[in-house]
């Protein structure tokens, strides 16, 4: 999975560029990089430091269990993965 933010004033459909991210990256790395889906999202989850939350974005992704990380920058952040997640059909919408 690939998640793509995009650069302010970008105003095309959100499909044609994952359409077109996905068959760059196989183009030049080849099929062998497996890599068939892709979804933009305003910002990932980082921390102070600005180290990517890879971990529990794909805790987010499996369904798992996660604590939301003491150096987080933005918490709200992990929501937005959530649902960025369950509209590519990785992580469950929460029963509630």
């Amino acid at each position: 999975v690939g998640f793509l933010v995009l650069n302010a004033g970008v105003d095309r459909p959100h499909e044609d560029i994952t359409k077109e991210v996905v068959q760059m990256v196989r183009d030049r790395i080849g099929p062998v990089a497996a890599f068939k889906t892709a979804t933009v999202v305003k910002r990932l989850p980082k921390t102070r430091s600005g180290k990517i939350l890879r971990g529990t974005i794909q805790k987010i992704a499996d369904n798992k269990e996660y604590n939301v990380p003491a150096t987080i920058d933005d918490p709200v952040i992990l929501q937005e993965m959530e649902e960025a997640l369950i509209g590519i059909g990785y992580a469950k919408a929460k029963e509630e």
